[in-house]
């Protein structure tokens, strides 16, 4: 493996976590049904730098308004978390699945590494399951923590096909991580270093601004030293960084102990 492919693999689990960065239109009551009606919401998505949340609850979206905040979103990198929770007040139950899809393949053409994903109380049924069904398998998710699906009238159909997504979702992301792994270029050491550097744990001449909130990339750490991929050479290395004394560290202390209890079992 590459240098350049280890310096991004840890930089894409150290990421998993989200700070500042949030744009929010939360109960605006904006009627989105076409593209001149989203021109503002997609100048404000466009001018924002270093978007990380961006909050649509409380408005209503059309599929012509969602495919053009979609097309916005491809060069929006850094989204973590999406708070669209009832945003489709008054749409036809067949216009929801095909804007879940414009946004989906707005947050998959981006690279986005989504952490969160919240869209209760959108009553689209098994229908609109199917909307988010490419964007629950794609590597935007590999990084998810929550999703939020209350009150949407999923359905049994609508939870099997879920269940799929997320299931499929699992095992590409473990089959990503594996490869990775398993390299015969991969370098453990290198791979480790590049990780605490952009957690803040380890000092570095390079210019690498470390991440404030750990605890997307410690709970990620405990499920990956999990799998029989990991390097358990890495262990001791990994355990000796995270008995440190730490401020980080100890902000987020039910993710820091439960690695910690994976690591002394290792």
């Amino acid at each position: 493996m590459a240098t350049e492919d280890i310096a991004k693999l840890a930089e894409t689990l150290a990421k998993t976590q989200v700070a500042g960065g949030q744009l929010s239109f939360k109960g605006k009551s904006l009627k989105l049904n076409t593209a001149e009606d989203a021109k503002d919401v997609i100048k404000e998505i466009e001018d924002f730098d270093g978007l990380e949340a961006l909050r649509l609850e409380g408005n209503t979206v059309g599929v012509e308004a969602a495919r053009v905040i979609a097309k916005a979103l491809e060069k929006k990198s850094e989204l973590k978390r999406c708070h669209w929770s009832d945003m489709f007040t008054g749409r036809l139950r067949s216009e929801i699945p095909p804007a879940l899809i414009s946004l989906g393949e707005g947050l998959i053409t981006a690279g986005a590494q989504l952490v969160e994903l919240d869209l209760s109380d959108n009553a689209f049924g098994p229908d609109g399951v199917q909307g988010i069904e490419a964007l629950l398998k794609s590597s935007a998710c590999f990084t998810l923590h929550e999703l939020k699906l209350n009150n949407c009238g999923m359905g049994i159909g609508g939870g099997k096909i879920l269940a799929e997504a997320l299931t499929e979702c699992h095992r590409k992301s473990n089959a990503l991580m594996k490869k990775a792994f398993g390299s015969s270029a991969f370098n453990a050491n290198a791979f480790l270093t590049r990780l605490l550097v952009h957690m803040g744990l380890l000092k570095s001449e390079d210019k690498v601004k470390a991440i404030a909130n750990l605890y997307g990339p410690l709970m990620a750490l405990n499920h990956m030293v999990q799998q029989d991929y990991f390097p358990k050479a890495l262990a001791p290395l990994l355990l000796a960084f995270m008995t440190k004394p730490n401020g980080a560290l100890e902000s987020c202390s039910f993710a820091r102990h439960s690695l910690l209890q994976t690591l002394y079992k290792v």
